[in-house]
């Protein structure tokens, strides 16, 4: 009778701590679990700092693409390269805010003529999806690579601009405004319409 007590004891005193250590291993690992969760906020406040009045025609849009490498070459060590094919965008526009009722110049019944402002570019931007840095070569610490690749990118975006002017960008955008905008304002004006620009 006192061995079936002693077995009964000491089999209740198992489960007892058999239950405890595996509350205890549950517990620890979902502590352990709960300590290492990490969890991403994104708090947006936005501000608007300025709104402007958009009075500006875009008449035409260059998109481009330009092959650029920049070397530094020096003495001793090996030359630093870069490679970047840059894409981007520069569009030339006319801002109608400055035609005043002066530049409208009527010519008897049916005509009139419209001083319109000198064509100007309206915005030039690389697209950093479609630009890539293909090769960077002869740095020796990891700034060097970023100086480079920053550099590159304030290169290629005046590039960018550059080239759309050497490619008479202003011109195309002149032909255009006779092209597009002057026949826009004989249908609305009911009247033969000349185009100048000051």
């Amino acid at each position: 009778m006192r061995l079936l007590n002693f077995r009964t004891r000491t089999a209740l005193l198992l489960i007892i701590s058999g239950a405890t250590i595996l509350f205890l291993i549950f517990m620890f690992f979902y502590i352990r679990k709960q300590f290492f969760i990490t969890r991403t906020e994104l708090s947006d406040d936005v501000m608007i700092e300025k709104i402007t009045a958009m009075g500006k025609l875009e008449l035409v849009k260059y998109t481009m693409k330009d092959v650029l490498e920049r070397k530094e070459i020096r003495t001793f060590l090996p030359d630093k390269k870069i490679l970047f094919v840059a894409a981007g965008e520069v569009a030339g526009c006319i801002d109608l805010t400055k035609v005043k009722r002066s530049d409208i110049i009527p010519y008897g019944s049916d005509s009139l003529t419209i001083r319109l402002p000198a064509p100007e570019i309206c915005y030039f931007k690389l697209d950093h999806q479609r630009s890539k840095v293909y090769d960077v070569s002869g740095v020796l610490f990891p700034d060097d690579s970023k100086d480079m690749v920053e550099g590159i990118y304030k290169i290629a975006e005046q590039k960018i601009l550059q080239n759309a002017r050497d490619q008479d960008i202003l011109g195309k955008t002149k032909e255009n405004a006779n092209l597009i905008f002057k026949p826009m304002l004989e249908n609305i004006s009911g009247k033969k319409v000349g185009v100048v620009f000051n």
